[in-house]
C-alpha cells in the first residue's frame, strides 16, 4: 500500500496534533503516524477510564472535522526508501508513506539510573505507571512511591491516587531550595502555576521529600520496599510499587536515520536532542522537527512548536513568527526546569557491582565499567544490543559513565522490530 501526503507527521502528541491541526485547516493532505493505539502521546494517553478532556479533545474534535487528514494509529516507521518515501508497519502490513513535508513530534521517554532491586516486578518508571493506570491496570489499595526528579512524579502520583493507590511519599532528588525557586517562578507561566496547585492541592496530605532518592528496592518476588536516603540517613519504606525515573530524554532515533543533525542540550545532562532553526526546521530540507524531540520542555512548548512548525512548512513565515515569543516564555520554563531539578552526581554510584546495567543482555554495572566508551562495552559486552537497542541501558551508561550518548550516532535500518514481508516491500519499492 503506497500513501501520500502534503505532510506527514510522526507523533500523535501535543506536537504532533498541534501541527495537524493548523495544516489541515491550511487545506493540505495531513497523515499522522504513532504506534500508539490512540492519539494523545504520553501526556495525553488515552485509556478505558481515561478519555480525552481538555485541549487534547478540543485538538481531536477539530481534526475529526477534516476529510483530508488519514490517522495511522499502531504504526511504525521502520526504514527511510529515500527522499520523501518512509517505510512503515501496522499490525497487518507495511506502507509505503510518500511526503512532501515531513515533521517529527516523536516526543521523549524516561530516563532511568540503575539501583540495587530497579528490575524487581513492581518497579517502573513513573511515566510507565501512569500509562499502566490509564491502560486499567488495578492500583487500588496499593501502597504507591513515586522518586526521581521532577513535575512527572507529580502528575503520575495523580493518576495512581485518582484510581485509588495510596500515595506512600513522592520523593525528589533536588534540593527544597531549587525546588522553591522553580515554583516562585511559576508566575510568569500562569497555565503551569494553576497545573501546578491542582496536582499540590490533590496530594496536599502526601509526604514531598526533597534532596532524597532511593538507593535500593527489596523484595522477594515483588517489591516489599525501598531504601530512601534523606538528610544523610537511610529509611525503609514499605510499599507495593515504585515509579521512579529521572527526567525525560529526547527520542532523536528516526532524525538520527534520515540525517538530521542532532545537539547535546547542556541543561539537560548532555542528552541528544534534534537540531532546529527558528522555523523548526531540522538541517535536512524538507523535514521539521517540534515538541520533546527538540529538547524537554513541557507539553505547552511542544503545541506551539508544532504550530510553528506547520506554519513553516507551508511557507507561511509570518504566521509563525506570530507564536515566536509565546514559544519563547516556554523556553525560558524549560531552562528554569533543567536547572532546578539537576541530576545529583550522587546518583552516579548508586549501582553495584553486580547490579544489572544492559536488562535485555544482562550485563552489569561492573562489566560494563570495566570499559572506556560505550562502543567498547557494546563489542565486549553486548551491553545495548538486545530489544531496546539501547535506550534504556546506553543513557544511563552516558550519565553514569559520562560516556558519549548512544542516540547521537546513526541509527540503521530497521529503526524497529518489523516482519520479513515489510522489509521485503520496502526493498521492492526501494529498487
Amino acid at each position: 500500500m503506497i500513501l501520500y501526503f502534503d505532510i506527514l507527521i510522526i507523533g500523535a502528541g501535543p506536537a504532533g496534533l498541534s501541527a495537524a491541526t493548523v495544516a489541515a485547516g491550511c487545506g493540505a493532505r495531513v497523515g499522522i503516524i504513532d504506534d500508539n493505539p490512540l492519539p494523545g502521546g504520553q501526556i495525553w494517553r488515552q485509556g478505558p477510564d481515561h478519555p480525552p478532556g481538555g485541549s487534547a479533545r478540543a485538538l481531536l474534535a477539530e481534526l475529526a472535522g477534516h476529510p483530508n487528514v488519514t490517522r495511522l494509529s499502531g504504526t511504525r516507521v521502520v526504514q527511510s526508501l529515500g527522499p520523501g518515501r518512509l517505510l512503515a508497519e501496522d499490525a497487518q502490513h507495511g506502507l509505503t508513506l510518500g511526503y512532501g513535508k515531513l515533521i517529527l513530534a516523536t516526543g521523549a521517554r524516561e530516563r532511568f539510573l540503575p539501583f540495587p532491586g530497579w528490575t524487581l516486578p513492581g518497579v517502573t518508571g513513573a511515566g510507565g505507571l501512569q500509562a499502566l493506570v490509564k491502560g486499567g491496570v488495578p492500583v487500588r489499595g496499593q501502597r504507591v512511591v513515586m522518586a526521581g526528579s521532577g513535575p512527572l512524579l507529580w502528575a503520575a502520583a495523580a493518576s495512581a491516587r485518582a484510581q485509588g493507590a495510596r500515595i506512600v511519599a513522592i520523593v525528589e532528588q533536588a534540593q527544597a531550595s531549587a525546588v522553591v525557586r522553580f515554583a516562585t517562578a511559576l508566575v510568569h507561566t500562569p497555565a503551569k502555576l494553576a497545573q501546578a496547585l491542582r496536582l499540590r492541592l490533590g496530594l496536599w496530605q502526601t509526604p514531598y521529600w526533597r534532596g532524597a532518592y532511593v538507593t535500593a528496592a527489596r523484595g522477594g518476588e515483588r517489591l516489599e520496599y525501598v531504601t530512601i536516603r534523606r538528610q544523610g540517613r537511610e529509611t525503609n519504606v514499605p510499599c507495593d510499587r515504585l515509579g521512579c525515573a529521572y527526567g525525560l530524554l529526547s527520542n532523536t532515533e528516526v532524525a538520527a536515520a534520515l540525517g538530521c543533525r542532532l545537539d547535546v542540550d547542556a541543561a539537560n545532562a548532555n542528552a541528544p536532542m534534534i537540531a532546529v532553526d527558528p522555523w523548526q526546521a531540522t538541517s535536512v530540507g524538507g523535514i521539521f522537527a517540534a515538541g520533546e524531540c527538540t529538547g524537554v520542555g513541557g507539553m505547552e512548548l511542544a503545541a506551539v512548536e508544532g504550530r510553528i512548525a506547520a506554519h513553516a512548512a507551508l511557507g507561511q513565515h509570518n504566521e509563525a513568527r506570530r507564536s515566536f515569543p509565546l514559544r519563547e516564555r516556554y523556553r525560558q520554563f524549560a531552562a528554569r526546569l533543567h536547572a532546578a531539578f539537576a541530576l545529583d552526581p550522587a546518583l552516579r554510584s548508586l549501582a553495584q557491582s553486580d547490579t544489572l546495567l544492559c536488562r535485555c543482555e544482562d550485563v552489569t554495572f561492573g562489566q560494563a565499567a570495566a570499559h572506556d566508551s560505550w562502543r567498547s562495552a557494546k563489542l565486549h559486552t553486548r551491553c545495548g544490543m538486545g530489544p531496546c537497542q539501547g535506550k534504556v541501558c546506553g543513557s544511563a551508561a552516558g550519565f553514569c559513565f559520562g560516556w558519549q550518548t548512544p542516540g547521537t550516532q546513526t541509527q540503521r535500518p530497521p529503526f524497529a522490530p518489523a516482519r520479513i514481508d515489510t522489509l521485503m516491500q520496502g526493498e521492492s519499492n526501494h529498487s
